[in-house]
């Protein structure tokens, strides 16, 4: 999932610009349902759906391949194609038509881990959990040397290490404070939680009113604090330190979080950045020319690298070794999605569309295993459900398998673009409104008006609790109707509200039915999201069946409606 952690800087943009707002979208229904002409399947179907996902479920066998086998799958890179090929190749094996990789971009370069070891080897031997960060270049053979912690408070505090930093190991985050955890890493949604979610009047993210309130002192101390720290990285590359290391974010235990690289700003006359889905990170690490402008860096988990710099404070001049070999790919700068379909039996209704799926690129410490292989792995058995259960939907379905969407859901951003459109103008969505950009206007493709929904699968390995409807109260009798077989399972929970981060929005952002299940928690922020322990041992197997058979039933039952899925009125 393009992690749900970007909100804390958009947090931190708020209280630097008033009035930033994270809404895009209007509230509103173009169409209303009423429950006397909701569709649902016969039982016998619904019944031959439940029997072929919860007793003959093949989840895991697609889910341990996609980790234990192809393993971690970095955008662009060798395995990322691999899991590219392998999903296409198993669903056309299922009888799937027009399984093919399609095309978007340019992304960027791959990148792939050749070699990689660290350790204290002065005063003693001290062998260290770390991991190179996504397309840090190679350190040049096997470095050892002085390790400097970059102890800096103010602009001021710079000039002490001016020419102290050349071909050292350089430690650049603050000591993190380890707590004992006395609460449980693994939780499931209680009942009085899913019923405010449900409760909750949001139809759509609100927006921020305009305000002119000042941030308090301990704000205005952290916004201090992150724009010394954003120097950090520009100041250890022109010093010519041969490595950076920087703390985990979070965890403890050994669990790590790690993603890419950090790139030092070019100069004013540097060459730009190239075009395309990489420019939107103007220094990110995957475009070619940034290369140059990188040193080799790695994260290290919190207790070995709060033990080394204490060792620092006490005195202690610690030396360590790195030795960093990667890879980087530039022979195909496309990215690529996995599609196939399930074909629609109704000669007029055939030509729409029912999506499902998930994103198969990962971060690389771990295997992707809970982000998001598990969304990945439902949406495959959810299709093989349908095939196996012999039931024969009107509409087309389609399964789409997701790729750049860690980076800023590129794949499905373009794909999207490409089939249904796209919404122009409007200024930078990223940013503070800009009032003299123009209006948003909605340019439709070829197939906008053959989609009816799109659901979507990224939050983990918890069951399906519910739906976020995304502010769509026209799709709550449906759902209703369609969660109720499955209340004994633990889904029956609707929400209005929106869940950000993930693939549904590049369908929703341009008016079209996106939807993302609610899902468990279980240890998806404590544990698992972007670290070395996403693997295949923290998948919940009873979950996965769970949700593959839940989504198989809510496709299946999409592609047979007579209408399409009502969708939101577009501002």
């Amino acid at each position: 999932m393009l992690r749900r952690k970007i909100l804390g800087a958009f947090l931190m943009f708020a209280f630097l610009v008033p009035g930033f707002a994270l809404g895009q979208n209007g509230v509103g229904t173009s169409t209303a349902v009423s429950s006397a002409k909701v569709y649902s399947a016969p039982k016998a179907d619904i019944d031959k759906i439940k029997d072929e996902g919860m007793n003959r479920s093949q989840v895991m066998q697609h889910l341990s391949y996609l980790t234990d086998v192809i393993g971690g799958r970095l955008t662009n890179s060798p395995s990322m194609k691999r899991a590219n090929e392998w999903t296409r190749d198993t669903m056309a094996k299922w009888g799937m038509k027009n399984a093919k990789l399609e095309a978007w971009g340019p992304f960027g370069r791959g990148w792939s881990l050749k070699s990689f070891s660290a350790q204290v080897v002065d005063p003693q031997t001290i062998p260290l959990i770390a991991y190179p960060k996504a397309w840090s270049p190679s350190t040049n053979g096997i470095v050892t040397a002085d390790v400097v912690y970059l102890d800096i408070n103010s602009d001021d505090d710079f000039a002490k290490y001016k020419g102290q930093l050349r071909g050292k190991i350089v430690l650049v985050s603050r000591i993190r404070p380890l707590k004992a955890d006395f609460e449980p890493m693994g939780t499931r949604l209680k009942d009085d939680e899913l019923a405010k979610m449900g409760a909750d009047p949001m139809a759509a993210p609100r927006a921020q009113p305009q305000t002119t309130q000042q941030p308090t002192p301990e704000q205005q101390e952290r916004i201090r604090q992150m724009q010394v720290a954003q120097k950090f990285g520009g100041f250890v590359f022109d010093e010519g330190a041969a490595v950076l290391i920087d703390n985990s974010r979070v965890g403890s235990g050994g669990t790590l979080f790690v993603s890419s690289a950090s790139v030092a700003p070019p100069p004013a006359n540097g060459a730009p950045a190239p075009g395309g889905p990489a420019a939107r990170g103007r220094f990110a690490p995957y475009n070619k020319d940034m290369e140059s402008r990188m040193v080799p860096q790695m994260t290290m988990a919190t207790e070995d690298y709060n033990r080394l710099v204490r060792m620092i404070q006490q005195g202690v001049k610690p030396k360590m070794s790195v030795d960093i070999q990667t890879q980087y790919h530039d022979e195909d700068l496309m990215g690529y999605n996995t599609v196939a379909e399930i074909p629609g039996t109704d000669p007029t209704l055939k030509a729409e569309l029912v999506m499902l799926g998930g994103h198969l690129d990962s971060w690389h410490a771990g295997t992707g295993a809970t982000d998001n292989a598990a969304g990945c792995a439902v949406a495959m058995e959810a299709a093989r459900i349908l095939i196996a259960s012999g039931l024969k939907p009107r509409r087309t379905i389609r399964v789409a398998l997701w790729s750049g969407e860690e980076q800023g859901l590129h794949g499905s951003r373009e794909y999207v673009k490409q089939q249904f459109g796209e919404m122009k103008g409007g200024g930078n969505q990223f940013g503070p409104p800009d009032p003299n950009a123009p209006k948003p206007e909605l340019v439709k493709a070829a197939n906008y008006d053959k989609l009816s929904a799109y659901y979507n699968l990224d939050n983990g390995t918890g069951k399906i609790r519910g739906v976020y409807m995304q502010g769509n109260a026209a799709v709550r009798p449906i759902f209703e109707t369609w969660l109720a077989p499955f209340a004994d399972m633990g889904a029956k929970t609707l929400t209005l509200s929106n869940t950000g981060g993930t693939d549904h929005l590049s369908y929703d952002r341009i008016g079209l039915p996106g939807f993302q299940f609610i899902q468990d928690e279980i240890e998806y922020d404590t544990r698992t999201h972007h670290s070395n322990q996403d693997n295949y041992d923290r998948i919940q197997a009873d979950d996965m069946k769970q949700a593959a058979t839940i989504m198989a039933a809510f496709v299946y039952q999409t592609a047979m409606m007579d209408e399409k899925m009502p969708r939101k009125a577009v501002r």
